[in-house]
């Protein structure tokens, strides 16, 4: 039962890591925060850079303050990242639509230009991010050190991609879910269960109605 906290050692601590041009305004970000908060453990949900390089440095360094045995929680190109930092840490994960090939999926963009609505840097997308990505992309993924959270009805990336790559893992399909997987309150007991934290339903039902009224 994914609700119910994994046996071992609890997460000493979670590291939340949002999506391509996203940030701290994230509504999945501050439920990952409260939900933390709620539990008392060590959160830590940083404004990543747009580069590749620079996001997944920045991310690594916050490990080290989270406890020997952090859960790492991405949402799309956060998961990809989460996911990169799993592998090279042998760490626990739960991937939210995550980016499986954000490389090819970035090449259709080079030369756009983006605003961050969250933080007002504008950026444009080269062939640097590309080639960062690319490099950073994991040959294989231990399917055991993931939760993989699917909205079936993901408007930017398909579904299947991640679902054939996380072959093996503990999976969550949400019927008609979509790219912001807008129904992770319903889902927050499963993931911090992943972590090895108990989270009843009713807490995520407040934890959803407080973010809600702020």
């Amino acid at each position: 039962m994914l609700g119910a906290p994994r046996h071992g050692e609890p997460a000493s601590g979670l590291l939340y890591l949002h999506g391509f041009n996203s940030g701290l305004g994230s509504p999945k970000l501050r439920l990952m925060v409260r939900a933390s908060e709620a539990l008392g453990l060590a959160c830590v949900a940083p404004q990543l850079p747009h580069r590749p390089e620079a996001a997944l440095a920045l991310a690594e360094d916050a490990l080290p303050t989270l406890g020997p045995r952090p859960l790492l929680v991405g949402s799309s190109l956060g998961g990809f990242l989460a996911s990169c930092l799993a592998e090279r840490h042998g760490l626990a994960a739960v991937v939210i639509n995550p980016a499986v090939r954000p490389a090819a999926l970035m090449a259709d963009w080079i030369g756009e230009d983006f605003v961050n609505d969250h933080t007002g840097e504008a950026f444009r997308l080269t062939a640097g991010h590309r080639e960062a990505l690319s490099a950073m992309t994991a040959e294989r993924l231990t399917p055991e050190r993931y939760l993989l959270l699917l909205g079936t009805a993901d408007e930017t990336l398909d579904c299947r991609e991640a679902f054939a790559a996380y072959r093996g893992a503990a999976t969550l399909l949400h019927p008609g879910g979509d790219h912001a997987f807008t129904a992770l309150a319903d889902h927050l007991p499963a993931v911090l269960a992943w972590g090895g934290h108990r989270l009843t339903p009713e807490a995520a039902r407040r934890i959803a109605e407080q973010d809600r009224r702020h």
